[in-house]
């Protein structure tokens, strides 16, 4: 095998047949042994499988694999004794994983803002089509909600918090790659064995709950909306997003609303406007007529963010997605 076809299947793998941008990203991330040792990877292998499809001495390829574990590249499988690998498998993870490792360099950076302006797009709505249901889903901002109101567990960002097993932080992949804003950046907050791996590489660091729910409280502070995985457990992440950096932003076939809703109280809102001003999603508009706040119904994602910034208190959020809204 050539070591061009090489790069060529490992961009196939991630689904971008025919991209000369990611081949050249993988180019600029491995050399052909690691390019070898990448393909030999899938399905999962161990070193001693990998060394036998490459015809790489054993050591070494241990040596490669821990390598390309650092780069992003390569993920351990909970398959152990021995221990399993897995190549990159899709473009988000491979966005998001190489962006952040401690040795990017401005030029891989640079690589990823030229596939970001020029073919991202094409592959998120492809990606979009054939989900079958969003990845992602909108989490309140961690306030008191109305009190007839049963919030549940995986609405509660507190909540996703106590019952994580480890908790660390890593630095928005969105943001390390795109920069079009000062916004926090070491924001994106991992569970489990997300944050297990994201400490062993070096790209993240171990928070305690305390710490979690404080760099919550500057994400909001900072006018940051949380998304975690769109599902009733506990999930593996928490993002806090910008809407001029995410690549996911404003998509709703990949990222849902949260079950709730902002509502307003005509008859305490002054019309200050500090709410438009941090409303992310233009859900939010000035009644001249009457001097207050309204709300759209079809453009609020449920964030609460506009809470938070509201002098006199006159914004709560209902509930006006039942339980089955959000996937088991």
């Amino acid at each position: 095998m050539t070591e061009m076809s090489l790069y060529h299947q490992l961009a196939e793998s991630v689904g971008a047949p025919g991209s000369a941008r990611i081949v050249k990203i993988f180019q600029a991330l491995a050399d052909e042994d690691e390019a070898k040792v990448l393909v030999a990877s899938s399905p999962p292998a161990s070193v001693d499988e990998i060394s036998e499809k490459t015809g790489l001495p054993g050591q070494y390829v241990q040596e490669v694999v821990d390598t390309l574990f650092k780069k992003g590249l390569i993920f351990k499988s909970s398959r152990k004794d021995p221990q399993f690998y897995y190549r990159v498998r899709h473009m988000v993870q491979f966005h998001d994983s190489t962006a952040v490792a401690r040795d990017v360099t401005p030029e891989l950076i640079a690589m990823w803002q030229d596939y970001m302006a020029h073919e991202w797009e094409a592959y998120r709505d492809a990606l979009m089509k054939v989900m079958p249901r969003p990845g992602l889903r909108v989490i309140p901002v961690n306030v008191s909600i109305q009190p007839q109101t049963q919030i549940l567990a995986f609405d509660d960002v507190k909540n996703l918090i106590d019952e994580a097993r480890s908790i660390a932080v890593t630095p928005c992949a969105c943001r390390s790659v795109e920069k079009k804003c000062d916004s926090p950046m070491e924001v994106c907050i991992q569970f489990d064995r997300s944050a297990d791996y994201a400490v062993e590489r070096g790209t993240g660091r171990k928070l305690t709950r305390d710490e979690a729910m404080e760099t919550l409280k500057i994400a909001e502070e900072n006018g940051l909306v949380h998304s975690g995985s769109n599902q009733r457990g506990p999930g593996r992440v928490i993002c806090n997003c910008c809407d001029c950096c995410c690549m996911f932003w404003g998509q709703m076939g990949y990222v849902s609303p949260s079950r709730f809703r902002a509502v307003i109280d005509a008859d305490t809102c002054t019309g200050c406007e500090f709410c438009l001003e941090r409303c992310r999603f233009d859900a939010l508009s000035l009644d001249d007529g009457q001097g207050v706040v309204r709300v759209s119904p079809d453009d609020c994602m449920g964030c609460g963010l506009c809470l938070t910034v509201c002098p006199e208190q006159s914004i709560d959020l209902n509930v006006v997605r039942e339980e089955d809204f959000v996937p088991v």
